[in-house]
């Protein structure tokens, strides 16, 4: 059994770090010899909400004296949590002066995204906003106040809904003048108070790609769709960590008959197409050996 790795230096130079070229001293004929990933060492690092992966908008809906306007919020490309996206909508509204101050000098927001373990869902609370300002409390943005009590709507365009759980186009209730009655279903509750809670009808998939694949040029597997793949990893670490793959057993693949002077391998998504990693500290670690060897370990 022989053993070939890939690192940083064999990346193609594109930006998108998830092709790496490995070149042979010399032209090598493969004739009945067998492939597999022995270790990968890489950064858990490609983005959950991208606009390659046009699930990056969503909108909340606010009301001003009569009127009602709708602001959509762009999610920068990242790696986001639900936490992270509570803060973004939260961010928005401080920017759009959507929000008030209570007596303890704390900001209240209107609308929220939670976690709910308990359910294994996304929750979204919406809350009722006043038609005047509540005893001791501040107005900074000097917002004008509604003809009617409301609670903002956010609405999940198609795409960014799977990652929280909902249908494509779901959108909360306004709930004007507090007159909403919820149908009879468990996923979405109403306070005395007009308080709106929703829970996510589907498991929320909040990483699209929670398992990325390699697949090698030299590869023609009749089982497989594209045929070159021959590894799934699935990372066991948080965001952001390295993950330290080993198979416990190697996944052999034949390689097509034939002389190269070249290997690549290409790391995709699960939609099965190129996926951008965005840091660069690869290591692969590949093993090859011939048919006859497979009383080998």
């Amino acid at each position: 059994m022989r053993t070939i790795v890939l690192n940083t230096s064999n990346l193609v130079q594109d930006g998108q770090n998830n092709k790496l070229v490995y070149n042979f001293p010399n032209s090598v004929q493969f004739k009945d010899d067998y492939i597999a990933v022995a270790q990968v060492s890489m950064y858990y690092a490609w983005f959950n909400i991208s606009t390659s992966l046009r699930n990056n908008r969503f909108t909340y809906s606010w009301r001003s004296a009569g009127t009602t306007t709708t602001y959509t919020i762009s999610i920068p490309d990242g790696l986001y949590e639900v936490a992270t996206l509570n803060q973004l909508l939260q961010f928005t509204m401080i920017a759009n002066g959507h929000y008030l101050v209570n007596t303890a000098g704390q900001n209240v927001y209107y609308a929220e995204f939670i976690v709910n373990p308990a359910r294994y869902a996304v929750q979204i609370n919406t809350y009722l906003f006043p038609l005047t300002l509540p005893s001791g409390w501040s107005n900074p943005a000097s917002l004008v106040f509604p003809t009617a009590t409301f609670n903002p709507v956010i609405t999940l365009p198609a795409s960014i809904n799977t990652l929280l759980g909902y249908t494509a186009g779901f959108a909360t209730n306004a709930n004007t003048s507090n007159g909403f009655t919820p149908p009879t279903s468990q996923y979405v509750s109403k306070l005395a108070n007009g308080t709106l809670s929703y829970i996510s009808t589907s498991s929320p998939n909040l990483q699209p790609n929670s398992s990325i694949l390699f697949a090698v040029s030299n590869i023609n597997n009749p089982y497989a769709q594209p045929s070159s793949i021959i590894y799934a990893l699935t990372p066991s670490v948080a965001v952001g960590e390295i993950i330290s793959d080993k198979p416990s057993e190697f996944t052999w693949n034949k390689l097509i008959d034939g002389t190269y002077n070249q290997l690549t391998i290409t790391i995709l998504g699960l939609d099965l197409q190129p996926i951008k990693i965005n840091d660069p500290s690869i290591t692969i670690l590949l093993a090859l050996k011939k048919g006859n060897d497979f009383s080998m370990k």
